[in-house]
């Protein structure tokens, strides 16, 4: 699987129409962060959402993740006649609790609660009408500590990476319940203090800091979505992100805050971004902050593709790494790419909206005697005779033979086809947009 997108949204029931009626119209920020959250799963169209809810099954040692093929839940008790049908993800589920034994974490399915809570149901509610072909995971928190449930994200996060599908996780948490006098549930310092600084942090995207704060402060700050947040913080550990704030409001003194992490591939990135500053500066870009380890401590060949309207607008790449990583592999060759393709005129400032990128980082490549050791969709090829050398990358539109790859990459080396040329194949790991 591949994580696409995270967010963070309160689940309070009046946000829904149906339920909150003209009392919606007092939190319109937060309704158009639903919306809008609501808008980038259906462009995403995950094939699952991962839903942590502080109002699912809660226990003092142990977290619940819900059994079970699918579920059912009702807002009936809030006096409205909407209901929820959701497919549950039974083999992920069971992959975060594999994982989560081999780490000696207390997390299963016992004591699932048979209805959908509310905290689900909220945020369903606005994806449901905009996008429904999903299964889901849902998965609370415990009375264990932030550093478990820090954990417990970084379980969620390797079990993702076990699969090949798309995900979407949504926190589904308030802050603080005592923000105002006349609020139900009254006012304490501990609670503007502690919206003040979370939401301080999530703007900054400081996961790790929330793991710092005092159990005896939470208590009285009456929050509830804490410990979501911590765990959402161990759940985009380790992967490239950016942050966004998009609202906080407190009319009814409970704090509602909605903030989206979207994931990004740092390798398409890097290759936008230098693409980007070339064609409009004529400047090589320098590496980025964002750009981790990864890149700056490998080498590997890269090639840099660029398409538009679905045709391709350029493909230079390297075979064996020439710089001293992959990140200025792929700034050299995303360069090229946009700049040096023979095929094509450079690219212009007034097509950058219209391009998409990939960069297809090689393996190592193997000699084979027999075309029968080769797969369209799985190697790339490359032909050589005396000096001259040919390549094609693997699973490209309209290529659907090996004998089709095999002539491509011969004229593009200028190789004949009775030539004794020899035969390399490989495979690459591929990053889009």
């Amino acid at each position: 699987m591949k994580l696409k997108l995270a967010a963070i949204l309160p689940h309070p029931p009046i946000v829904v129409p149906e339920i909150g009626k003209d009392e919606v119209n007092k939190i319109p920020e937060t309704f158009k962060s639903f919306e809008k959250i609501a808008d980038l799963v259906s462009e995403i169209k995950p094939q699952t959402i991962i839903m942590i809810s502080s109002h699912n099954a809660m226990y003092y040692d142990y977290f619940n993740i819900a059994k079970g093929k699918e579920a059912f839940g009702s807002f009936k008790k809030f006096n409205a006649d909407v209901n929820i049908t959701v497919k549950y993800n039974e083999d992920l589920v069971n992959e975060i609790i594999r994982i989560s034994k081999l780490n000696n974490i207390p997390l299963g399915t016992e004591g699932t609660m048979s209805l959908l809570d509310h905290g689900t149901m909220v945020p369903l509610y606005f994806i449901n009408k905009k996008y429904t072909d999903y299964k889901l995971v849902r998965i609370g928190i415990s009375g264990l500590d932030n550093k478990t449930h820090y954990e417990v994200g970084k379980i969620i996060n390797e079990a993702i990476n076990n699969f090949d599908e798309d995900v979407v996780v949504i926190t589904s948490g308030d802050m603080s319940h005592k923000l105002k006098a006349d609020g139900p549930y009254g006012i304490s310092k501990e609670g503007i203090e502690y919206d003040k600084k979370v939401v301080s942090l999530l703007k900054e995207s400081n996961f790790k800091k929330l793991l710092d704060f005092d159990e005896t402060f939470l208590s009285k700050a009456a929050e509830c979505g804490h410990r979501c947040f911590v765990m959402l913080g161990g759940i985009l550990d380790g992967y490239t992100y950016k942050g966004k704030f998009l609202s906080y409001e407190n009319v009814f003194g409970i704090g509602y805050g909605a903030f989206t992490y979207e994931v990004i591939d740092e390798y398409v990135q890097l290759a936008i971004d230098t693409i980007n500053e070339y064609v409009n500066n004529k400047k090589i870009i320098e590496i980025p902050g964002y750009i981790s380890k990864e890149l700056l401590n490998n080498k590997a060949g890269v090639f840099v593709t660029i398409y538009k309207n679905n045709h391709l607008r350029g493909c230079i790449g390297t075979i064996e790494p020439y710089r001293e990583n992959i990140a200025l592999e792929i700034i050299h060759n995303a360069i090229s790419s946009c700049s040096r393709d023979p095929r094509f005129n450079p690219v212009d400032k007034s097509e950058l909206s219209q391009l998409k990128i990939s960069v297809d980082v090689l393996n190592k490549a193997e000699k084979v005697e027999s075309i029968k050791e080769l797969d369209v969709k799985k190697y790339g090829v490359i032909v050589s005779y005396r000096n001259r050398r040919g390549l094609l990358l693997p699973n490209i539109d309209g290529v659907n033979t090996v004998e089709a790859q095999i002539n491509i990459a011969l004229n593009k080396a200028g190789i004949d086809v009775d030539d004794e040329y020899s035969i390399e194949r490989f495979k690459v790991i591929r990053h889009e947009m």
